[in-house]
This record gives C-alpha cells, structure tokens and sequence, in this order.
C-alpha cells in the first residue's frame, strides 16, 4: 500500500493502516529525533507523541502524498516545543535558584549582623555606667562633646576622657569581633 491509501484508511479508524506506518516510519524518525536532540529516551518520547497525536487526530490528517514530510514536521514541531520548554524550565529553575542563594545570603547576613550588634553592645554595657552614658550619647545619640557636658551637667574636657578611656577600652575587643568576624565571613 502507498501513503496516500494508508492515510486514507488511517482516517478511517483503520488499525492495521495505523501499524503499518508505525512500522514504516518508526525507525527513521527516532533517528531523526535524535540527531535533534543527542537523547534517545526523549528522542523515543518524541516519536511516541508523534504517534499518539496521528492516532487521536486521524479524522483531522490532511490530504498529503508525502506521509513522510508531514511526520517529520509533526516532529519537528514536538522537538521545537520540547526545546522551547526546556528553555523555559531552565530559565525559572535558574532565577529560583538565585533567589534562594540571594535569600539565604542575605537571611545569613542579617543574622550576623545582629550577633554582631548583640556582641558590640555587650562590651559598651560592660563599661563604666558614666562612661557607658558618654560613649552611647556620643556614638548612638550623634550629640557632640558640648551637647553631652550641658546634658549630664559635667565638663566638656570630662566627657572627651570618657570617650578617650572608652574606646581605649573597646579597641582591643572590637579588633578582635572584627578578626572574628572576617574569619567567620562576616565582612
């Protein structure tokens, strides 16, 4: 039987016409497939839909003398549609994987960030009350030396030592939070 008798009796529910073409064409076009796209399970799917979309639309198979150019553009198609997917899969995998990497870095930082706070104020509270009183007015209330003598009614001359005598003190501790810091990824 030619193409064209087969194609008739395909349309016509004719199981034997669909075998014969299944056997036919089977062959070359997992070939074809493949070449396409380097992986014969997905190059045996492509075909295999190719073959379930002639049985299922069989009423609706043009009239052709080339059987075999329209089975090559049926999976041409397919192999374009699963590529194009593909791209697509790997576009949305790829911008998700960012965002996590993104969201865990940054979840990772803020944490840090916080331990290191938590650290920084930990010494400052362990300063002397008064000189805790300068030292946070001067670096976490952003008031000058003046500010903070007229505030707590002592001198200008005394709050500079308690600021000197603060960091002084904190120097020492805060070069190491830093090293800490750098050798745990910190900075």
């Amino acid at each position: 039987m030619n193409d064209t008798e087969l194609i008739t009796l395909l349309r016509s529910g004719d199981r034997g016409a669909y075998t014969e073409i299944y056997r036919r064409y089977k062959g070359i076009l997992l070939i074809h497939a493949y070449k396409k796209l380097g992986d014969f399970e997905e190059a045996k799917d492509i075909v295999q839909e190719t073959f379930s979309f002639l049985w299922k639309d069989r009423g609706e198979i043009p009239d052709t003398k080339n059987l075999a150019g329209f089975l090559y553009t049926v999976v041409r198609n397919k192999i374009l549609n699963y590529i194009e997917h593909k791209k697509v899969e790997s576009k949305y995998a790829s911008s998700f994987i960012q965002f996590v990497a993104d969201e865990n870095h940054l979840t990772d930082f803020l944490i840090r960030e916080k331990e290191l706070v938590a650290l920084i104020d930990k010494e400052i509270n362990a300063l002397p009350e008064k000189m805790k009183e300068v030292f946070v007015l001067s670096r976490k209330g952003n008031l000058s030396h003046k500010e903070i003598a007229e505030k707590l009614n002592i001198s200008v001359f005394t709050v500079k030592n308690h600021i000197k005598s603060a960091l002084k003190m904190l120097r020492p501790k805060f070069e190491l939070l830093i090293m800490v810091g750098i050798l745990l990824n910190l900075y």
